[in-house]
């Protein structure tokens, strides 16, 4: 039997998928779908969610469609709260960029396996693997749960 890897995504694949943005979407969309089909446990940091509505906010132009857009992927994703001690511990961070060392630091805290990103690079100092969508959906493990 497999195991269901946990991992947290970062907003650029979020809104790669949603936003269809290229090169990118096919990748990120096929993550999306691994979660919905609990192949993979993901969820998105708290910290992600107005950044999120805010970027799909200005594509869609309509509150009530991004929150609608919002509750469909709150069905498949779950929600890590960053709190005050992952602030805390981002700014002595060996990670430059603050919210990616909060998302680290969260990723620490409640024990996922890996980081989803576009952005590899920017995580090189993260205790945590860190690994792109099209990686992940091209990795073994996530084939063989689909078969």
């Amino acid at each position: 039997m497999n195991t269901v890897r946990t991992c947290i995504v970062d907003t650029c694949i979020i809104i790669d998928a949603l936003a269809e943005r290229e090169p990118f979407a096919s990748a990120a969309q096929a993550l999306c779908l691994a979660v919905a089909n609990d192949e993979i446990s993901g969820f998105i940091p708290a910290k992600s969610v107005a950044d999120i509505y805010y970027i799909m906010h200005r594509s869609l132009h309509s509150g009530s469609e991004t929150r609608a857009l919002l509750k469909k992927l709150f069905l498949s994703f779950g929600i890590l709260d960053t709190t005050a001690l992952d602030c805390r511990n981002a700014l002595t961070s060996p990670i430059s960029d603050f919210e990616d060392a909060i998302i680290v630091e969260t990723a620490c805290r409640t024990g996922v396996d890996f980081i989803v990103t576009r952005n590899t690079k920017d995580f090189a100092h993260s205790t945590i693997p860190v690994i792109t969508a099209e990686e992940l959906m091209n990795s073994p493990a996530v084939n063989q749960m689909g078969s």
